[in-house]
């Protein structure tokens, strides 16, 4: 079955322009598509391999040389002579779930062992070598994978060391991918890694939504003939795009234009000198694209409202993009000297859009009366600024998904020992298989220096990392944390340790409870971003139903138990102790908190004021958990309390 043809997807001109720019160019570093389900990113991305053109290659050859220029170091090599045939560029796809060896290829151990020949098994990496690389929910993608992907595309080529012995090969490719952000965000790091980003939607106008219907059906009810009317038109683009990639080289930039990139990176204060290198590529990938041999103040504009975006985020919570009006002032400050006329914009370009988006934070309504739940009038207060955490982490080892908070039996980190004979994954461990297979060398008829070994003699690592747990907030929100002085305190706490789970990366979720209930706020999941939506608009009032909190935190503990066994819970109760409705309410707290008995837990005692009653520490000794006082959270107090007791102990 034809894949859907490129031009036929309605819309989205920002991301058809990304991505046409990204294949005229490769330096410019892929594309990032964000967007929420059902919006054509993924349709849009399997479309475009069939606008580039084809690759010479060398016969035989598993890593697509090109037969003019040859990687000396190809591992098929060398090539000289070598006969060569033409062929479709590649779209290569990266299932999430992909191992380490599966990307970036591996050595037959095994073969280095008893041959003392180095057997390299290609990857993914080489497969996608002058084509493409596509991976759907790349925000879902191990960390280190990402960066393996990112520093592949970033240097061209790809390395693998395993056992002191060390494989090269070119890898060039135009990296897309795709996320939803509603499903977490990746770290600002890997943001920044990317070339190009585009927000993408789906329309609200009904006649654009009734024209996306019409032609999914009719590609649907026959694929073939539904590819055959756009087929002229997708020769068109392709033509386009091979002649631009032509002109690309001859493309000039002018001091001009580099003085207004430098001037609107200065005025986004992005960071680092990657967004200026990004903006110049994208510039003249832009002028080639346009038919011109000089890059003018369009290109520049266009290229900024592709590279910065994501670029100008300061914090995780904060949402891409930026304000036209601050782009345009950025390009009349650098004053450019007056050059010929802009040609306009060019074939795959859009008209500027208001691309700023309001960001949260002090805006949210604060003070604002609520209708109650339970008695007393409730209200909304913002957060103030966070902070570095303390870390806080789970108790004994795990063996949940790879992360940066607690300590975990995982496939990469240090080795601390051997796995037993019966794990056949993993790692292997050269000094227990060399062990293993030495005894048996006689009977083997061993001859020379040559190792017999077999695959039974194989041995494994055993290696410590770290994983990622699911963070439990259990915030309480009645009218005795309402005083808005503190409860700014506690969602800045409250924040400042969502950060911490996004940089280390843990699923969230968010228990609150007021009034005569307590309710799941935000099922657990690994975009902290909702978390801190939800908690930034969090109302407070009414009575408090201590019991009734840690019962629902205890329920969603065991649900998430069933879906997800390996990963390990650390629960977050926040709370001032009191327990205020119902009968028996502290009688019902307590036997409440022996049924997260086991669970690591953190009590964040928020009672302030002369007279303190010590609720919060009384309900942690139930709970067995690490108490700590709201003042208490960030890294910096208690770097302070332990400088002050070495002071003393001195």
């Amino acid at each position: 079955m034809k894949p859907y043809p490129f031009t036929a997807v309605v819309g989205l001109p920002d991301l058809r322009l990304a991505l046409v720019l990204s294949s005229i160019s490769p330096a410019v570093g892929g594309v990032l598509v964000r967007g929420e389900k059902g919006t054509a990113k993924s349709t849009m991305v399997r479309a475009l391999a069939g606008l580039l053109p084809g690759v010479d290659v060398v016969d035989g050859c598993r890593f697509s040389c090109d037969p003019a220029a040859p990687d000396p170091l190809c591992p098929d090599g060398p090539h000289d002579g070598a006969k060569n045939h033409r062929r479709p560029a590649r779209l290569v796809e990266l299932p999430v779930g992909a191992a380490e060896d599966r990307v970036i290829g591996s050595l037959h151990l095994e073969r280095a062992l008893a041959e003392g020949v180095t057997d390299f098994q290609p990857g993914l990496l080489a497969a996608a070598h002058r084509g493409l690389l596509y991976v759907d929910e790349v925000n879902l993608l191990h960390d280190h994978l990402v960066d393996t992907l990112l520093d592949a595309a970033a240097m061209g080529r790809a390395t693998v060391e395993r056992e002191g012995v060390s494989v090269s090969h070119a890898a060039r490719f135009v990296l897309i991918g795709t996320m939803n952000p509603e499903e977490g965000e990746l770290r600002p790091q890997l943001l920044d890694r990317f070339g190009l980003t585009v927000e993408v939607a789906s329309s609200r106008d009904p006649e654009q939504r009734v024209e996306v219907v019409r032609r999914r059906l009719a590609y649907e009810a026959d694929p073939d003939a539904f590819a055959a009317q756009y087929a002229e038109e997708d020769a068109r683009l392709a033509a386009d795009i091979e002649a631009a990639q032509r002109l690309l080289p001859a493309v000039k930039l002018p001091d001009d234009a580099l003085r207004q990139i430098a001037e609107v990176c200065a005025s986004f204060e992005v960071d680092g000198m990657r967004a200026d290198i990004v903006t110049a590529r994208t510039a003249v990938a832009h002028a080639a694209w346009a038919g011109r041999d000089e890059v003018t103040t369009d290109d520049v504009r266009v290229a900024a409202r592709l590279a910065l975006p994501h670029r100008r985020r300061r914090n995780p919570f904060d949402a891409p993009g930026i304000s036209e009006e601050q782009l345009e002032q950025a390009l009349q400050d650098a004053q450019p000297d007056p050059g010929p006329e802009d040609d306009g914009p060019g074939p795959g370009s859009a008209p500027p859009e208001d691309s700023s988006v309001p960001q949260g934070g002090d805006d949210a309504p604060q003070g604002r009366p609520q209708p109650s739940q339970g008695g007393g009038q409730q209200k909304t207060v913002g957060a103030g600024e966070t902070f570095k955490a303390r870390v806080f982490r789970v108790k004994g080892m795990g063996e949940g998904e790879r992360g940066r908070r607690s300590r975990a039996i995982t496939d990469s980190g240090r080795t601390i020992g051997v796995q037993p004979a019966s794990v056949r994954e993993g790692r292997p461990h050269l000094v227990a298989t060399v062990k293993a297979a030495a005894p048996h060398q006689r009977a083997r008829g061993r001859a020379g220096a040559r190792l017999e070994l077999r695959p039974e003699d194989l041995r494994f690592a055993l290696r410590e990392g770290r994983e990622g747990n699911l963070v439990l907030f259990c915030v309480d929100a009645s009218g005795s944390m309402g005083a808005k002085t503190r409860m700014r305190e506690v969602k800045s706490a409250v924040l400042s340790l969502l950060l911490d789970a996004y940089q280390r990366r843990d699923k969230v979720g968010l228990v609150t409870f007021r009034g005569d209930t307590a309710e799941l706020a935000l099922p657990p999941t690994i975009s902290v971003e909702a978390a801190a939506s939800r908690l930034e608009g969090l109302p407070t009032g009414g009575r408090t139903p201590l019991a009734e909190g840690l019962l629902e935190a205890a329920r969603v503990l065991r649900v998430e138990e069933i879906r997800d066994p390996r990963r390990r819970p650390l629960l977050v109760v926040v709370t001032d102790g009191r327990a205020t409705s119902g009968p028996d309410a502290v009688a019902r707290a307590r036997t409440a908190a022996g049924l997260l008995a086991g669970v690591t837990t953190i009590v964040m005692d928020c009672e302030s004021g002369k007279m303190r009653l010590g609720l919060a520490a009384d309900l942690a000794a139930h709970l067995g958990a690490e108490h700590v006082p709201l003042g208490e959270v960030a890294a910096e107090s208690l770097a302070g309390a332990v400088r002050a007791r070495t002071g003393r102990a001195a």
